[in-house]
């Protein structure tokens, strides 16, 4: 488990393919790698990865074909910048939001303009994943926490702070860049709460009129 508070941005050192299969060897920047351990997880572009291999200033983790179908990770090449955040701990601050490095599709930005001091982006997404967005909700793009602006018909809009652009790779995504989009876990407990009856007799099904009657709407 992360929270989308990007730790390094380093880059691609090697990319061994197999069949559907490849290898991403990761060269970190400021990452200290010293209490890095084989199996455990670094979050790549958002994509929970496990090592299994550390070397001073770099590891590898392999990527399975699933994850090269769902994700960015496929159109990588070597000197490409990554995000990167090492897993949680339980005694860690939350400070973004929780975020499984489970990426549910990818976006494309289609606008990119200054705003003040800050930059907005959109997005095109899928409606498949466009519907559990909402207005100063969460999203995880690249592994990056971010507070949605505006979600519209076919995507949606970010506002990004000076900090967020230096310390992640947003600053160098351009009109027609591809990202991995990871949605808030939440909404998606919440849809299946609200569309799949309980098993016969054990009570009312959570619905919004059962919401609303116990004073949660």
């Amino acid at each position: 488990m992360f929270t989308g508070l990007i730790e390094d941005v380093g880059r691609i050192a090697e990319i061994g393919r197999r069949g559907e299969q490849f290898r991403v060897t990761v060269a970190v920047g400021g990452l200290p790698t010293a209490d890095i351990r084989i199996g455990d997880s670094i979050a790549v572009n958002g994509v929970c990865l496990t090592l299994v291999t550390v070397q001073p200033g770099s590891f590898a983790a392999d990527v399975s074909p699933e994850t090269v179908a769902r994700t960015s990770l496929a159109f990588l090449k070597p000197g490409d910048a990554v995000n990167l955040e090492r897993a949680l701990r339980l005694a860690d601050r939350l400070g973004g939001h929780l975020v499984y490095g489970h990426v549910d599709g990818t976006a494309v930005l289609e606008e990119r303009r200054t705003d003040g001091n800050a930059v907005r982006m959109r997005f095109r997404l899928g409606r498949e994943h466009n519907r559990y967005l909402v207005a100063k909700g969460s999203v995880a793009i690249d592994g990056i926490s971010l507070t949605v602006n505006e979600v519209f018909e076919g995507g949606f809009a970010i506002a990004v702070i000076p900090h967020t652009l230096e310390k992640t790779t947003l600053r160098q995504r351009t009109p027609g860049a591809i990202v991995n989009i990871e949605v808030d876990i939440f909404a998606k407990f919440v849809e299946r709460l609200l569309t799949v009856p309980p098993p016969t007799g054990e009570g009312e099904r959570l619905t919004s009129q059962f919401l609303a009657k116990h004073g949660f709407l």
